[in-house]
């Protein structure tokens, strides 16, 4: 897998244009002109840059998780440093808005540097934009504009803490639109939370838990051709609980079925339920129930 550490030799492969500065780019298209496209398909790739991308007009189609929209509107896309990039041909973004590419390097020792690793965004899938509306794509080309001008200006020594301001702000207003977005996408949400169920139901009924153990939130949510991230995001913010907590609440209603089941002992219902350790089943269940798996069965034993 091809890894680019540098800033320009991660544009050259993208056929875009060579930076000004050798940790920051700002490609910016106004009126009716158009970012230059990207190279058209790629293999796996990773390199040392964040990306903050705005993408205005898109040919085909993109999935959100496994739900359609057309990108008529802005969609804000992030991608961190070290995270793998793959696209092909059938994808096709006709840029018309923004791209702002910086080397990790950029912004360390400033304050934006451990807020960066707070936003979650940067971890979900490209078909996970922000979808922005109107005036929030108004609000966050204006920011990127600012970046633009102070990158094309001749910079001095208040160039790079006034481009980090606006860095930090533009991130922080993305923040604020994701949290509408998950606000806003009720059925996407209770979608994505019936497919997690459906999940866990299915590695349970092919016999999995038993064979491979408990299944991890990133095996579920690949399953589920969603990122980690936005998958425990968007529960979260749905039901007010994690994924694993809905991972163990499901295991423990299963557990409650078996351990009525008097020829089984806590241990083989341990086991049955992929758990390595009988301990933490019991702890886990005491945890989540209020009291033991042996407590529980005889409370609940047929008389």
């Amino acid at each position: 897998m091809q890894h680019f550490k540098t800033l320009s030799s991660f544009l050259d492969y993208l056929e875009l244009p060579r930076p000004e500065h050798p940790m920051l780019s700002v490609l910016f298209a106004a009126g009716e002109s158009f970012l230059p496209c990207h190279r058209k398909s790629s293999p796996p790739i990773i390199n040392d840059c964040y990306s903050i991308s705005l993408k205005k007009i898109v040919k085909g189609d993109l999935n959100y998780g496994r739900t359609k929209y057309d990108f008529t509107n802005g969609a804000l896309i992030f991608v961190a440093p070290r995270q793998v990039l793959q696209w092909d041909s059938r994808v096709v973004f006709e840029q018309k808005g923004f791209s702002v590419n910086f080397h990790e390097d950029f912004i360390k020792g400033t304050e934006i540097a451990q807020q960066i690793k707070k936003f979650g965004f940067f971890s979900y899938s490209v078909n996970e934009a922000l979808h922005l509306s109107p005036k929030e794509e108004m609000l966050i080309e204006s920011i990127a504009k600012n970046i633009e001008i102070e990158y094309q200006n001749n910079q001095d020594e208040f160039s790079k803490e006034i481009i980090i301001s606006q860095l930090s702000t533009l991130l922080k207003y993305a923040n604020r639109f994701y949290e509408r977005q998950f606000l806003n996408r009720k059925e996407l949400s209770n979608n994505l939370l019936e497919q997690f169920h459906k999940q866990i139901t299915s590695y349970f009924e092919t016999g999995k838990l038993q064979e491979r153990g408990i299944p991890s939130i990133e095996q579920l949510a690949n399953k589920m051709s969603v990122s980690q991230r936005y998958l425990s995001d968007t529960l979260k913010k749905e039901t007010g609980i994690t994924t694993t907590e809905h991972l163990q609440l499901y295991l423990i209603d299963e557990a409650k079925n078996i351990l009525l089941k008097p020829n089984k002992s806590i241990s083989e219902v341990a086991y049955e339920l992929g758990f390595e350790y009988p301990q933490y089943f019991s702890r886990l269940f005491k945890r989540k129930e209020g009291i033991s798996p042996s407590e529980y069965r005889e409370k609940y034993k047929m008389n």
